[in-house]
Parts: structure tokens; C-alpha cells; sequence
């Protein structure tokens, strides 16, 4: 059974397997339907420290590809194809799902992925890669979705935590702008537990 979907005049057909993955994969994030028809990507030169280039690149092309068959790009296989961390189901159980099989860490790393709790407005959580460790209290991340249906690349993230521990965190979605308090549950890392 395929499902058929319009862009851009052109039918694209998809498997029915392929539209139930992604709708299991949703995740959530800001957002709104603002240049939802067009996805931000950092050139080839932004390739930040500890994040495989190769596996991100891939990502990236992947979603472009994805979004140009008129498809929904998420979190949760954005940050699987970054991060290589193989974790299924949406990003609010991912956290839970690393036990006993990845370690989990409440410092960031370059590479780890950064699991954000679900909320009222993220029922589903969300999932972003670290790209950078910047300082003790910032960090830039790379994801997808936060911006629906947009790859961000190199967002910068604080830490606003009272004990220091990344357990809430702003996202900077504007240069200018930190937007709302974020729970986070922890990071995932590439590492087995």
C-alpha cells in the first residue's frame, strides 16, 4: 500500500511503512508553520568538533531529500543519522530507552545527544545532537523539527539550571532571543553503558 503525496506538481509515492515510521519518530519543538516549505543548512565549512562530518553531512542530505518529496523531516532521525546512537520510538521515551545500553551523562559532549523532557507544549520530547561544547553553561546542538520541518545546525543552547547540572535549558531559536525554560533529561552518549 503507498501513500501519495503532491509537491511541487510532481507525485512522489512513499510506502506505508515509511509514513508509519515517521509518524512515530514525530517530535517536538517550537516552531509554527513559518517558512515551513524551507529548511536552514550550514555550508560544508561548519563542521563542528566531535560530531562525525561525514554522518552529519549525510543527515543533512537525507532530510534535504526527505523535504523535497514533500515529506516531514523530524528529530528523532536526525539525531539517529548524527549522532549513530540507534534508539527507536519518539524522542520523550528515548531518554529511558538509553539505559543499560548507552551512557547517560548530565555534562554534555560533542556528539551526545541531548534528550529533551516531554512538556505540555513537547508532548513528545525532543531529541538534538551537541556540536559544541562551548563554555560550562553552552553548548551549540544540531537538530531538526525545532523550527518545524527545518534542520537548525550550530544553535546555541544555556544552561539555566540553579545547581549547574543541564537539567533546563533555553534555546536560542533567534540571535537575539532566548526563548522559554526547556526540562532536560540528560545526554545520551555514543558509548555503550
Amino acid at each position: 500500500m503507498n501513500i501519495t503525496l503532491t509537491s511541487s506538481g510532481r507525485l512522489a509515492r512513499l510506502p506505508l511503512a515509511l509514513a508509519v515510521l515517521a509518524a512515530l519518530s514525530a517530535c517536538g519543538g517550537g516552531g509554527g508553520t513559518e517558512q515551513a516549505t524551507r529548511m536552514s543548512f550550514a555550508s560544508a565549512q561548519e563542521r563542528p568538533e566531535g560530531v562525525d562530518p561525514a554522518r552529519r553531512d549525510s543527515a543533512v542530505s537525507l532530510a534535504r531529500e526527505l523535504r523535497a518529496r514533500g515529506g516531514r523531516v523530524w528529530c528523532v532521525p536526525f539525531a539517529r543519522n548524527v549522532s549513530g546512537i540507534d534508539l527507536q520510538g519518539n524522542a520523550g521515551t528515548w531518554w529511558s530507552k538509553a539505559s543499560g545500553r548507552y551512557a547517560r551523562s548530565h555534562r554534555p559532549e560533542p556528539g551526545a545527544v541531548m534528550a529533551f523532557s516531554p512538556t505540555r507544549k513537547m508532548p513528545m520530547g525532543h531529541v538534538a545532537v551537541v556540536s559544541a561544547v562551548v563554555s560550562p553553561r553552552e553548548i551549540k546542538i544540531d537538530h531538526a523539527n525545532w523550527q518545524r520541518n527545518r534542520v537548525s545546525l550550530g544553535m546555541t543552547v544555556h544552561d539555566v539550571s540553579k545547581n549547574n547540572d543541564w537539567s533546563q535549558v533555553r534555546v536560542m531559536s533567534q540571535e537575539s532571543a532566548a526563548g522559554r525554560v526547556y526540562p532536560v533529561s540528560g545526554f545520551i552518549l555514543k558509548d555503550r553503558g
